[in-house]
């Protein structure tokens, strides 16, 4: 297929050269063939893709996603979720390790990868760190690493035994892993089910404080410093963390964190009526929180952000607040979402990071790479409703919130989708 885009703005910090200017840019069976201010003399049959205002960067990446298959295709298929992160700007996914059976072997992720090959974005699977996610013994780490997971992690699950993290963070060492740590202290905890605070004492809802949060980190950072080796900790949403975090890199310390999009622009002050579109883990915490967070990703400190995009089904939300099952969906309201907040060239910074952490290949736009764009129109005022929804699941806490930006497309494994 040759796609030419046309009059495009790119959005390139790293490529002087090319930010901010206006370009054609001609891509020829998946290939960038030419990139020049006016591109005229094409093949017949190629595909023009035009737009006002058309923007485009290299393909945007999402470090947390959760999809289904295999064991709960209701929520949503890889193929089905595939797509509905090509049409909301990701050109590549982080497969969060949360399908029945998990995947703790490496037939199991050489199956994810092979159910992924033939779309336009690409999917990147983490293994359970331990077997079957129970926190007792170590999953086949090596093996997996060979079959292409990018990282380890028993997902939303706490590493309750800490001699398990000192040995996965030693033993990853001698093959260069990653080792993912979720930062939540489940007998603090407890049976908590929002932010513990003024909030969580007028609904009577139980409340999950920040130390939870703040002490699995701090235990955590303690064995890292001991072992040495690559430690991730996603999804963080408090101050507290933010501040253990910082201290930690200044050590020198090898760990990075990220942070979900509704921690950062949503608090717990949407609970008052119980929706439980809003329950989601770790729980939106207070606007000092956010701010924090907001604060932490613009110094560095978050290293990047994610949508932790959790289709559920139906039949797991619509219950009373503290059975319901905790996640959004986020891919497709995630750039209107961000723009308005942080701005054009920031945003497109923030969604195309985490690449040489999860040690995939970064994209470039010069010629004779192959092409991976992200096409969006940065200005069109909107607001999110059902019908934006193409995720199989429907369990999105950004309905009806205002956007500011749309995705066009991608441009990726020599496979436009608009």
């Amino acid at each position: 297929m040759n796609i030419l885009i046309k009059s495009a703005k790119i959005v390139s910090p790293e490529n002087s050269a090319l930010h901010l200017k206006k370009r054609d840019v001609f891509i020829k069976k998946g290939i960038i063939e030419k990139i020049a201010a006016s591109i005229d003399d094409i093949p017949s049959g190629t595909k023009i893709i035009e737009h006002k205002n058309l923007h485009a960067s290299i393909g945007w990446l999402d470090t947390s996603v959760s999809f289904g298959e295999p064991g709960h295709e209701e929520r949503e298929t890889i193929q089905n979720g595939l797509q509905v992160a090509a049409k909301s700007g990701f050109t590549n996914v982080v497969l969060n390790p949360t399908t029945t059976p998990v995947p703790d072997t490496s037939s199991d992720i050489v199956f994810l990868i092979e159910r992924a090959k033939g779309n336009g974005t690409q999917l990147h699977p983490l293994g359970s760190l331990s077997k079957n996610s129970k926190g007792v013994d170590l999953a086949e780490l090596f093996d997996m690493h060979n079959a292409g997971a990018v990282g380890f992690y028993d997902f939303k699950s706490q590493i309750t035994n800490p001699n398990l993290l000192k040995i996965a963070l030693l033993y990853a060492q001698s093959f260069d892993g990653l080792i993912c740590s979720f930062p939540e202290d489940i007998q603090i905890k407890g049976k908590g089910v929002v932010n513990e605070g003024e909030m969580s004492t007028s609904l009577g809802l139980k409340g999950i404080p920040g130390l939870a949060e703040e002490l699995q980190i701090s235990r955590d950072l303690f064995i890292l410093e001991y072992t040495g080796g690559k430690l991730h900790i996603p999804t963080i949403s408090t101050a507290n963390s933010v501040k253990l975090i910082a201290a930690a890199k200044r050590k020198g310390l090898d760990v990075s964190c990220s942070v979900a999009i509704h921690n950062l622009l949503i608090t717990d002050d949407t609970l008052s009526d119980f929706d439980t579109s809003f329950k989601v883990s770790p729980p939106l915490r207070t606007k000092q929180d956010a701010k924090a967070l907001i604060k932490g990703l613009k110094d560095g400190t978050i290293d990047f952000v994610t949508t932790d995009h959790t289709p559920l089904d139906i039949e797991e939300k619509r219950l009373e607040f503290d059975n319901a099952h905790a996640g959004t969906i986020g891919l497709e309201s995630a750039f209107g979402s961000l723009n308005p907040v942080f701005g054009l060239e920031e945003t497109v910074g923030l969604l195309t990071k985490g690449w040489e952490r999860f040690n995939i290949e970064k994209p470039k736009i010069e010629t004779g790479s192959p092409a991976c764009f992200t096409l969006f129109e940065p200005y069109e005022e909107w607001y999110f409703t059902e019908k934006d929804i193409k995720s199989t699941s429907r369990n999105s806490m950004f309905l009806d919130a205002p956007q500011k930006g749309r995705v066009i497309g991608t441009i990726s494994n020599n496979t436009l989708t608009l």
